[in-house]
């Protein structure tokens, strides 16, 4: 199981204690008040625990989450990634005050109230204390005093109740850290330090426009704000100057070179960053996307940067262009594990059986890929995973279909070297850049239809 559960230790400390139920002073308080940002984290973080539901589909359906102000959304957010991105380590670190492993929505409050008190820095009387009407509010109020004894032994002992715990191990699900050993001796302990930190805010710049003032320009022409940064907030972003786009995302489009004039398809569109980089270089691009509401948003976007873009809701692997296409970016549907930095829920709720239905999916896509393309012409392949399955394994099936392989070479990757495996792909992951913030794991390789 990738969740971590409470395991029953072999021992436990005589000063641990369970308040009794119905007689502690923090359960007999008055009726906590509204805290919009714990009530949200605390639904985020059940969702992924118990219902394996993505962090953004609760922000996304929750009545809640959609009442609140902007601020609070992301207060949420935060917290709820600070507790998904530390889940092993805060699970272990609570082991020895709980005489027995509590329900799930009682460990969801006290993750959260630990995540405060030991990664963000929360003043001790609030994380316990908000923790504590959090149970009160969601009628978990025998478990009040339990919440109370345990956070508060958690904040007199500080960081020592981290001492001596691989961090790093415990915060990447056993099956992960396994699979990573593909990438290299050592690389899933860099992987894990830089999904330990959360991501900063990456842009793409229009050509003809200015990046803001304060953003950093990185050595692949992207453009670095500090995490947190609100993008909506930012001089240029009403005139579509710019589109979030992390640095590593950037990469494939920009490899398929295409010219101005060329007709080209961005078969898995939105949000719609890859399509901007390929209409901003001329391409003449239909994108295509089947979901409905990722559509709506997609041409939100295009919309806001001024782009010319033909947008079709339809699944790529059944649709047909008017005429065979010069190139084609598949930026396919995947595990995401490489987004851990910015989606550390995605580490937690794929399992490895996931993989089948997901590798299958992109193989239908290859083939409907190569049914696209005119003779001669060139598609790049691109998953934001780290695994096997869905990389190296996929450039396998991709010659099956008929392609040929297409390898980068050094002078496409010069400013990123170390992106450039010794097969030609293109691979990137969360340990990369430690100096600069990091960025999100891709692999891409690219492909020719025979003539």
């Amino acid at each position: 199981m990738n969740i971590p559960s409470n395991p029953k230790p072999a021992a436990r400390s005589a000063s641990r204690s369970h308040t009794k139920r119905g007689a502690s002073p923090a359960a007999e308080r008055p009726a906590a008040s509204s805290d919009p940002t714990r009530d949200i984290a605390f639904d985020i973080l059940r969702g992924v625990i118990e219902n394996r539901r993505m962090l953004e589909t609760t922000l996304l359906r929750s009545p809640e989450a959609r009442a609140a102000d902007t601020r609070d959304r992301a207060a949420a957010h935060r917290l709820a990634a600070a507790a998904l991105r530390h889940l092993g380590t805060l699970t272990t670190a609570l082991e020895p005050f709980l005489r027995k492993e509590p329900p799930e929505p009682v460990r969801a409050a006290l993750l959260l109230g630990a995540a405060q008190l030991l990664y963000l820095e929360t003043p001790p009387h609030a994380a316990v204390g908000t923790t504590v009407d959090l149970l009160r509010r969601r009628g978990l109020a025998p478990f009040a005093g339990l919440a109370n004894a345990v956070l508060r032994r958690v904040a007199t002992q500080g960081p020592a109740v981290l001492e001596g715990l691989d961090q790093e191990r415990l915060d990447v699900p056993p099956w992960l850290w396994t699979s990573w050993k593909h990438l290299g001796p050592g690389v899933a302990r860099v992987i894990a330090r830089g999904l330990a930190h959360e991501a900063p805010l990456d842009i793409s710049v229009r050509p003809d426009a200015e990046a803001p003032p304060e953003a950093e320009r990185l050595p692949t022409g992207s453009w670095r704000l500090p995490a947190g940064t609100r993008v909506t907030t930012l001089p240029g972003f009403d005139e579509g100057a710019f589109w979030v786009q992390d640095a590593a995302a950037a990469l494939p489009a920009r490899l398929l070179a295409v010219q101005p004039g060329e007709r080209v398809a961005d078969l898995c569109a939105a949000p719609g960053g890859k399509t901007a980089q390929l209409a901003n270089a001329g391409a003449v691009v239909t994108a295509i996307e089947r979901d409905p509401a990722r559509l709506e948003r997609f041409k939100e976007n295009i919309v806001r940067l001024k782009l010319d873009v033909t947008t079709i809701c339809a699944d790529a692997t059944a649709w047909t262009p008017d005429a065979p296409l010069d190139a084609i970016l598949l930026d396919a549907p995947c595990s995401a594990t490489g987004t851990g930095r910015r989606h550390p829920d995605a580490l937690w709720i794929k399992r490895p059986r996931d993989l089948e239905a997901l590798t299958e999916g992109q193989d239908a896509l290859l083939a409907a890929a190569f049914r696209m393309l005119k003779p001669g012409g060139r598609l790049v392949y691109a998953v934001c995973s780290l695994q096997k399955e869905e990389g190296p394994d996929r450039v396998a099936a991709a010659l099956r279909i008929g392609f040929t392989a297409d390898p980068f070479r050094p002078s496409e990757l010069a400013d990123i070297p170390e992106a450039l495996t010794p097969e030609g792909w293109l691979r990137t992951h969360p340990g990369l850049w430690p100096e600069l913030g990091g960025m999100d794991g891709f692999f891409a390789a690219r492909f020719i239809r025979p003539a």
